[in-house]
C-alpha cells in the first residue's frame, strides 16, 4: 500500500450546520430599486442591442445545416420536381433527412408519395446524381424508407400555396 490510500478523509459537515455558518445577503426590496429614467432605459437596450448585433455567428462547418455544403444539396434537391405533382421533392417533404460528414460524404433519406409510385425505381437514382454532382461532396448515397408514411401535412407551406391547398 502507498502513502496515498493510507489518507485520512474527514468527512463534510451536515448541510444545515454549513448553511448557518455562512451569513445571509439582504434581501432586495422594491424601495430599493433605482429610478432610471426612459432615456437612459433606452440606452442602456441600445447597447444590448448593438453588443448582440456586433457578435459574430457561430462558425458553421459545411455540412450542417447552414453550412454552404449543406445548403448546396439541399439547393440541387429542390431543382428536382416529382412528374406527377408540380413541386420540387424538397419543398413537398419527400426529404426526410441530409446529412454530410467532414469528409464530404452525403447520405439523403427519403421516401415516395406511394410505394407504388411510377417513379420508384428512377427517382432515389436521380437524387442519387444530382447530389454527387454538387461540388464538395465527395459521395452521395440515398436511403428509400417507407416509415413514416410521407403524408400531405410533410409538405412546406410554398408547396400547399403552388397546389392550391391553403
Amino acid at each position: 500500500m502507498n502513502d496515498e490510500s493510507k489518507k485520512d478523509y474527514i468527512a463534510a459537515p451536515p448541510p444545515n450546520e454549513v448553511v448557518a455558518a455562512v451569513e445571509q445577503p439582504p434581501r432586495a426590496r422594491v424601495d430599493d430599486a433605482v429610478e432610471e429614467s426612459a432615456g437612459a432605459k433606452l440606452e442602456r437596450k441600445k447597447d444590448y442591442l448593438e453588443g448582440f448585433l456586433a457578435q459574430k455567428p457561430a462558425a458553421v462547418s459545411g455540412g450542417e445545416p447552414g453550412g454552404e455544403l449543406y445548403e448546396a444539396i439541399v439547393a440541387a434537391l429542390k431543382e428536382i420536381y416529382d412528374p406527377e405533382i408540380p413541386v420540387n421533392i424538397y419543398d413537398l417533404g419527400l426529404i426526410y433527412g441530409v446529412e454530410v460528414d467532414e469528409e464530404g460524404a452525403a447520405q439523403v433519406i427519403m421516401t415516395l408519395t406511394t410505394p407504388h409510385c411510377p417513379v420508384a425505381e428512377s427517382m432515389p437514382g436521380e437524387v442519387e446524381l444530382r447530389v454527387g454532382a454538387v461540388p464538395g461532396v465527395r459521395d452521395a448515397e440515398v436511403s428509400l424508407v417507407w416509415d413514416p408514411p410521407w403524408g400531405p401535412d410533410k409538405m412546406t407551406d410554398e408547396a400547399r400555396l403552388e397546389l392550391g391547398m391553403l
